[in-house]
């Protein structure tokens, strides 16, 4: 016999372990679930045992040329269905339904096999026709259709195989058993408990409705969770079903049980809710595992050394992430105080975390050895896996880090090394002096000072180094390409005396449309750094820049002398630096505006991170030129820097070069006329136009906006302070742009 068992994403290895286990054969993953061969034992068995399989169903016949809704109807028509039902037996038909063009409404399809089951036994007992029950049939059938093929099945195990039985109750949090089953099936405990040596220690310090304490205390009792109650299971109404075959496969999970009540099994449960903590409990007393687990009421956040269960151990648990509580800033709190918990009280456990919200993980502050995708209700949801160190541990593994970089600082650096040593050198102490009297932590130290060293190289706060590699051409040789940059990686470090783990490196390439703002990687680690007077967020490892660009410092700290009492508009805004800066000048309100939600969301927690959250500061998603269009307010000070070019998803193309006429002078429609444009460009090749030239008062502050760690590179941008006409020239008047000249 062919069974299919269905399961949710990302668990079909689990599912074909346990057909395996059941004494399932020629077992192989398809589509929405696992398909095997099996006796009635085997299947039996598999019901009883399987922890993730969410229903199991007994193939009838497939056909692999349906092409109508009339083909459906004759196709099921010539399968025997007296052979499962007659005019004494209800019945009832669920069915899947996709990529069927014939097939609009899934609900017709099971019409169309109700009808056939109805007229084909109707045909063969005289007229009579047995009784659809939708809700408590005798027997079930299931019509799958995918495109051309059709399936049919018959039910065997019934449906929601995973529910147990033993919840009456929930709390907000609701982790349904097969989720749960996955995410123990993944844990380093279960791995330990299947090797034999006895139950290792599990604590859920977030444990809600309890399902994970109780799930792997029935897994730990080796009770099958088939009969944790009286199920009444779809194959009892069936005519292929043996109940002695049954009772054989009951017995020997019974046997299985009473052995294993020899074994020490030590699982606590906490939270710091009493009414899931109550709950929990009685879901444990229905599931008859309530001897097996400790629940306590405890904030995890504030427990102590005290607190912890003696021993080494494991904790699985699932806190609350994003659709379970109101505020992100408490959510990210939360996660930092769970790493610092777990770093701090629980030397020598391995954890293993579910959450919904990647971003959270990173605030635990800890790196997983592993991590696996499991789908929750439709949230895509990651479990992180750590090993925590002891305070031995973490000693030895800093000794040893120590020793391997004397061993390579000890090491002389080669020719090519020695020249990028010697000018980093050089310029440190030339900038050093400099950054220090201008109160500037972070600041450029390099870049491509020499062309076999094609990098930039940013210093932060004397503690974290970005380099930039220039993307080599094509006629470099690759190896060698890699040479010249571990070179330049290990001058760095000697240079600044930095550590090789915080100097980070990528590679620059021309980055457009949707790429512009898509993860190169998924850490969610940021950094503050400091700048005249305010606070930044910065990312060395997800995005192609770090969220600040140093060059602009200038300019940043010239609009925090232009803003006071100033109604700022900041387009194309990245991650709101110029923004900050306005509001630290006293602006009277900003408004930010950028076409990712991303670098919005950057910019807002930058506003946060330096406690401007009134409500006259605002961030728009859009793009900048519709946002000029669409709008009418008006502003005293506009800052507008533009990338070079950009193609995003939806929206028209743009070229600055090109567009910008349009884009100025749509800037200058919302300028109030007494107010100012600063306008910034990085395109090297960048002249502005004539025809704005002729329109407005023009002055080119370029020079004074370059700061000396730029100064090798006086094309890294152009500004342009820009504003309405107020002295009317004859129209022989040549226009002239204002140089400021850099003292």
């Amino acid at each position: 016999m062919i069974f299919f068992a269905t399961s949710a994403l990302y668990m079909n290895d689990i599912i074909e372990e346990e057909a395996r286990a059941a004494g399932a054969t020629d077992i192989r993953t398809i589509s929405g679930g696992v398909e095997f061969s099996a006796d009635l034992a085997a299947a039996y068995r598999f019901c009883l045992w399987s922890r993730t399989a969410t229903r199991v169903l007994l193939g009838l016949f497939e056909d692999e040329d349906i092409l109508d809704a009339d083909e459906l109807y004759e196709a099921s028509a010539q399968i025997p269905w007296e052979d499962w039902v007659n005019p004494n037996i209800t019945f009832s038909v669920t069915e899947t339904v996709k990529n069927c063009p014939y097939m609009k409404n899934s609900h017709f399809a099971a019409i169309r096999l109700k009808d056939a089951i109805v007229d084909r036994i109707r045909s063969k007992f005289d007229g009579e026709r047995p009784l659809v029950d939708t809700e408590n049939s005798d027997v079930v059938f299931h019509l799958h259709i995918d495109g051309d093929k059709v399936a049919w099945y018959v039910d065997f195990s019934g449906r929601g195989l995973h529910r147990r039985g033993y919840r009456v109750a929930q709390t907000d949090a609701v982790l349904s058993e097969y989720l749960t089953c996955s995410v123990i099936y993944r844990s380093e405990w279960r791995k330990t408990l299947e090797k034999g040596e006895g139950v290792p220690m599990l604590l859920d310090p977030f444990c809600g409705s309890g399902t994970i304490a109780i799930e792997a205390a029935l897994w730990a009792a080796d009770r099958a969770p088939g009969l944790v109650s009286a199920r009444r299971f779809n194959f009892f109404n069936l005519p292929i079903h043996d109940p002695d075959v049954y009772e054989e496969v009951v017995d020997e999970a019974m046997e299985r049980a009473e052995k294993a009540k020899e074994r020490t099994i030590e699982i606590h449960a906490w939270d710091n809710d009493p009414k899931a903590v109550a709950i929990s409990k009685k879901h444990a007393e229905l599931a008859k595992v309530d001897h097996l687990i400790k629940f306590q009421v405890k904030d995890f956040r504030t427990i102590t050394e005290a607190d912890v269960p003696a021993g080494v151990g494991y904790i699985i648990t699932d806190p609350p992430y994003g659709l379970r509580m109101d505020s992100d800033t408490s959510l990210e709190v939360l996660y930092r105080q769970i790493g610092k918990q777990i770093s701090t009280l629980f030397g020598g456990w391995n954890v293993a975390i579910l959450c919904g919200q990647q971003e959270l993980l990173s605030h635990v502050d800890m790196k997983p050895d592993r991590t696996n995708t499991v789908n929750n209700g439709g949230v895509t949801c990651q479990i992180a896996h750590y090993y925590v160190f002891t305070a031995e541990e973490r000693q030895q593994m800093i000794e040893r880090a120590i020793e391997r970089k004397k061993e390579r600082l000890a090491q002389p650096l080669g020719d090519g090394a020695r020249m990028a040593y010697n000018r980093l050198v050089k310029n440190l102490a030339n900038l050093k002096p400099i950054m220090q009297q201008q109160g500037v932590s972070c600041y450029r130290i390099y870049d491509a000072d020499m062309p076999e060293y094609s990098a930039a190289i940013d210093l932060y706060e004397d503690r974290y180094i970005s380099l930039q590699e220039y993307a080599p051409p094509e006629t470099i040789d690759p190896e060698d390409a890699l040479r010249r940059l571990g070179e330049l990686i290990d001058a760095t470090e000697r240079a600044t005396g930095i550590d090789r783990e915080q100097i980070y490196v990528r590679q620059r390439t021309q980055q457009k449309g949707e790429k512009q703002y898509e993860k190169m990687a998924s850490t969610d680690k940021f950094y503050i750094i400091n700048e005249n007077g305010v606070k930044y967020l910065v990312n060395f490892t997800d995005y192609l820049d770090t969220g600040i660009f140093l060059d602009h410092r200038p300019i940043r700290k010239q609009i925090a002398e232009m803003s006071e009492g100033k109604r700022f508009l900041n387009l194309f805004c990245y991650t709101g630096t110029a923004t900050v800066q306005a509001a630290k000048g006293g602006a009277l309100s900003t408004v930010s505006v950028d076409a990712s939600a991303t670098y919005l969301d950057w910019a807002m927690k930058n506003m946060q991170l330096n406690g401007y959250t009134e409500m006259n500061h605002f961030f728009y998603r859009s793009d900048c030129l519709e946002f000029l269009f669409d709008t009418y307010d008006r502003y005293d000070l506009i800052f507008c820097d533009p990338p070079t070019f950009s193609n995003g998803k939806g929206r028209v193309n743009f070229d600055v070069d090109r567009d910008q006429v349009r884009l100025i002078k749509a800037c200058m429609m919302h300028l109030d006329p007494k107010g100012t444009l600063i306008f910034s460009c990085n395109y090297r090749k960048f002249r502005l136009d004539e025809r704005l030239l002729e329109e407005f008062d023009v002055q080119d502050i370029t020079p004074s906006t370059i700061a000396e760690d730029f100064a090798r590179d006086q094309k890294i941008h152009y500004t342009f302070l820009i504003k309405h006409r107020t002295v009317v020239r004859s129209k022989d008047t040549k226009p002239t742009i204002k140089v400021v000249r850099k003292k």
